[in-house]
């Protein structure tokens, strides 16, 4: 049975972290003859209709199917069917609720179409049912990598946290290979707390078909383990797929009108001498931290490129009196979305200031380019420990407190930015290693998704495995 007998259904969460994975995720199989079906609110097609226009085979890509967004039930602005249109990163029990209110007209589509597998993202535990309604397997999609899970895992059994005094004092997560050290005030709060969709999604997956994740084995082998002892499929980095800058170009949101100036900025720098810094599209500041960040950025001495959100929070006075003009030149200030692959690729690049979200850790990877880790919600204090402390391809900046709210968060002052800018940008062995080190995860991770290697195998294996699994 070829595999264009196979037609699965890919439902992402609707923030970009896990949308983005999943729409290259699909391409990727749809390359390989299956046909992909992406299901996602309007907002979200819109988004990535350009990617997907490039991606796939000519007339055997990947069909988007909208479904609505019930945005009342999550407490969003009417019409809002994005993630961001919270203006928080928070998941809230009404955004949980709205994402169960989806299961009615999911499973309509399920019944028009047919397919033969769903490969759901977690944060939506009722595909599992509906999975098992139509006798189908259901593939968990994990938006972390194989460290940040088994972490998560130590933290929920072993409950290290509990046997300390306070927030800052130090604890060993237990049952890892490696040694990593801990704070009670780095833990998420979904974590310490543990809400009920939390408790429903881990549930579902115990009980599913298997998970597949975007990370590579040679990255953390001793964490590209089975999850939840579920078959496990590695089959990243998935944004590999997207070959050529026009491909680049387009990956998530359209290009500004200011991006071919940024771009020609960065032709006219020396290589590797550019310092980048963007923290995702739910990341928010406090504008005396912007301001510590703009003047340790102005004291490191290095060229930068800095990603701000182009939203009333951050505009041009939220920078300090006189920043862009005394760092015209060396520095350029882009408001709004930024093609990241395509910034990170770049040879002017250098180093990367990144709020540790799995997706931008993948694309400093698959770019060989160090980090500097600035860690401020959820799962992202973890993948900091993996880029310093495992991979050792990156330094902390010094943040201490996770929170959603960037109000609760400890200020990290200029002099501590000036210090991770110049260990991930200035010579000596030590930035010299983390650079070399770099250069060489690239290498694997462009080898893992090459015929023979490991993910583009393990790609093969999840679609056989299907393939058996609709045998009669």
């Amino acid at each position: 049975m070829a595999s264009s007998t196979l037609h699965i259904f890919f439902l992402p969460l609707i923030t970009p972290g896990h949308l983005l994975p999943l729409v290259d995720m699909a391409k990727l199989f749809a390359q390989r003859g299956v046909k992909a079906f992406l299901v996602t609110t309007p907002g979200n097609a819109a988004r990535i209709y350009d990617s997907l226009e490039r991606g796939g085979n000519a007339g055997d890509g990947v069909q988007v199917l909208q479904i609505e967004f019930p945005s009342s039930v999550a407490g969003m602005p009417d019409g809002s069917d994005t993630f961001g249109a919270l203006r928080n990163p928070e998941v809230t029990e009404g955004f949980f609720a709205a994402l169960n209110a989806l299961r009615r007209p999911f499973e309509q589509l399920v019944k028009e179409h047919a397919p033969d597998c769903l490969i759901s993202d977690a944060f939506f535990p009722w595909t599992l049912d509906v999975a098992a309604e139509f006798g189908i397997p259901r593939i968990v999609f994990q938006a972390s990598g194989g460290f940040t899970l088994n972490a998560l895992g130590a933290l929920i059994h072993a409950c290290p946290h509990r046997g300390v005094s306070d927030d800052e004092e130090a604890f060993v997560l237990p049952g890892l290979p490696d040694r990593i050290e801990m704070t009670r005030a780095q833990i998420p709060e979904f974590i310490l707390s543990m809400p009920d969709y939390l408790k429903d999604m881990g549930v579902s997956q115990v009980k599913s078909y298997g998970v597949v994740m975007n990370t590579f084995r040679e990255l953390e082998p001793a964490y590209c383990t089975k999850i939840g002892g579920l078959k496990t499929w590695f089959v990243g980095p998935v944004g590999l797929c997207n070959v050529d800058a026009a491909d680049k170009a387009v990956r998530g949101e359209k290009a500004g009108d200011n991006i071919q100036c940024c771009l020609s900025w960065l032709d006219a720098q020396a290589p590797a001498s550019v310092l980048y810094l963007c923290f995702g599209s739910l990341c928010r500041f406090t504008r005396p931290q912007l301001h510590e960040m703009a003047l340790g950025l102005e004291a490191a001495g290095h060229p930068f490129l800095w990603v701000l959100r182009d939203d009333d929070d951050t505009g041009a006075d939220v920078l300090p009196a006189g920043f862009e003009e005394r760092t015209n030149g060396r520095g350029f200030v882009l408001r709004g979305w930024a093609p990241q692959l395509l910034i990170l690729g770049h040879p002017a690049v250098g180093g990367f200031v990144t709020h540790c979200g799995w997706n931008s850790i993948l694309e400093a990877v698959t770019s060989g380019v160090p980090m500097v880790a600035w860690p401020l919600f959820a799962e992202q204090f973890i993948n900091e420990k993996l880029v310093v402390r495992v991979l050792r391809v990156g330094v902390a900046v010094g943040a201490v407190t996770c929170s959603t709210k960037e109000e609760e968060r400890v200020l990290v002052s200029r002099e501590k930015v000036e210090r991770a800018v110049a260990q991930v940008m200035g010579g000596g062995e030590v930035a010299e290693a983390m650079r070399r080190r770099a250069r060489e995860l690239a290498a694997m991770a462009k080898k893992a998704v090459e015929v023979g290697g490991s993910s583009h195998s393990g790609l093969g294996d999840l679609i056989q495995e299907l393939v058996n699994f609709k045998k009669p």
